[in-house]
């Protein structure tokens, strides 16, 4: 498969931003995320258009400029740049980087049958990676009429919310124009935090973040649960004293997991204490309620531990780790978070994670979920897509993304390279998921 790269340009808001918010700065929870940008990407099948194939590259283009620049009128920091010093976005619409490109070699059928062979070139897909804008968004065109979208978002200004705020927002400027658009974005709602809190609010401390894995000592991998799997998971880790089901989302946490205790005792000699960590989205358990399309960083770490006996190397049971995560998840949700607190909280839990990495005594594992965020709902007028990706991270943690129609799970997994091969062979891995075996 080639990409060939045809067009570059910077799309600007199409009303300029007022003077008054030409300034937006960055909440300390922006602050002391990875200065990286993730890759996100969206694929589309043809949509039957008619005209010759130039003719709707060329319609289906001026859609998605004309929309675009219409979106970041709503957007306007993502098309503005990042000032290091002071940390601080400037909304100056200097523009979203946006790439045209050519897809050779491949129809987007054959590229989907092949997805596992074909991960580490989908960051071929989604350009921009190491450019300075805020934003950037590729959209390549494969010669059937297949169309993928691939986006590089400033990982101090998204989370997942905002990141399917953007997305939703500008699918529908592009299906049905702006007057029906329903979300109107709230910026600086760190600074209106912090301007209600007490004069005397004290953040902790910022630890330093663990290094990252880096391009040559990282792999990333996708792990498949269908329905039916994931079925028996939660079959097999339910216990009676338990309050409540287990969710997909906790069988599936435990599962990986446990696997990653089983390398690390490898490698080790020895079973460690560890820590599993899921992003939660704080904008439910504020209060006072925030604006509902509140965007930026507002997350926080919902942290499960299994603390390891000193004389007893055996691995705990599913249904174990499963407890653990549905009475960590429980009461995180149960929290109610003052929005004079968030900030302290989130730093604080953040905190706790890099100190117990920096040891290294305890092994800590990074999860985020996006499952039952609409992202298979994105619609930009040529249907819904047929699959969501990743791309390649440095950053060493499990992300969790829903199958498209169906009750399963995609997990994508970026790890060390040395610990990739033992937890693909690892025999639950085997047993519970679709594709391990095409990976090793």
């Amino acid at each position: 498969m080639e990409v060939q790269i045809v067009c570059t340009k910077l799309i600007k808001p199409s009303v300029p931003t007022p003077p008054h918010l030409r300034a937006l700065k960055l909440s300390p929870i922006d602050q002391v995320q990875y200065l990286i940008k993730t890759g996100v990407v969206l694929y589309y099948s043809a949509d039957g258009s008619t005209g010759s194939a130039e003719e709707v590259e060329r319609r289906r283009m001026d859609r998605l400029e004309k929309s675009l620049s219409e979106t970041l009128t709503r957007f306007y920091p993502l098309a503005g740049r990042y000032i290091k010093d002071g940390n601080w976005v400037d909304c100056n619409d200097e523009g979203v980087e946006f790439f045209v490109a050519k897809v050779k070699g491949c129809q987007l059928s054959e590229f989907l049958s092949r997805r596992d062979e074909m991960i580490d070139q989908l960051s071929h897909l989604a350009g921009g990676e190491f450019t300075s804008p805020v934003v950037s968004i590729q959209i390549s065109m494969f010669d059937c009429g297949g169309l993928v979208m691939g986006f590089r978002l400033c990982h101090y200004l998204f989370d997942a919310f905002s990141a399917i705020s953007f997305f939703t927002s500008w699918a529908t400027a592009s299906r049905q124009g702006m007057d029906d658009h329903e979300i109107w974005p709230t910026f600086g709602v760190a600074n209106s935090i912090l301007a209600g809190a007490a004069n005397d609010l004290r953040l902790p401390k910022i630890k330093p973040m663990p290094r990252l894995m880096g391009t040559d000592n990282g792999v990333t991998k996708r792990i498949m649960f269908d329905g039916a799997e994931i079925s028996a998971l939660r079959a097999i880790s339910h216990d009676p004293s338990f309050p409540r089901q287990p969710s997909r989302v906790e069988v599936v946490t435990a599962l990986i997991w446990r696997a990653r205790m089983r390398v690390s005792r490898a490698k080790h000699g020895r079973l460690r204490t560890s820590l599993a960590a899921h992003t939660m989205n704080l904008r439910p358990r504020i209060v006072p309620p925030l604006p509902r399309w509140s965007f930026g960083i507002l997350q926080s770490r919902v942290t499960t531990k299994f603390m390891a006996a000193a004389d007893d190397d055996r691995l705990p049971e599913l249904k174990d780790l499963v407890g653990l995560l549905i009475d960590s998840f429980i009461k995180s949700k149960e929290t109610v978070v003052r929005r004079e607190d968030v900030f302290a909280s989130s730093l604080q839990k953040r905190n706790e994670l890099h100190e117990a990495a920096e040891k290294g005594e305890v092994d800590v594992y990074m999860f985020t979920s996006w499952c039952r965020f609409p992202f298979y709902q994105v619609d930009f007028g040529w249907g819904k897509p047929v699959w969501l990706s990743r791309v390649h991270s440095a950053y060493e943690a499990a992300t969790l993304l829903d199958i498209e129609g169906g009750d399963g799970i995609e997990a994508w997994l970026s790890f060390n390279k040395k610990d990739m091969p033992l937890f693909l062979q690892d025999k639950d891995i085997l047993a519970f998921t679709s594709n391990p075996r095409s990976k090793i």
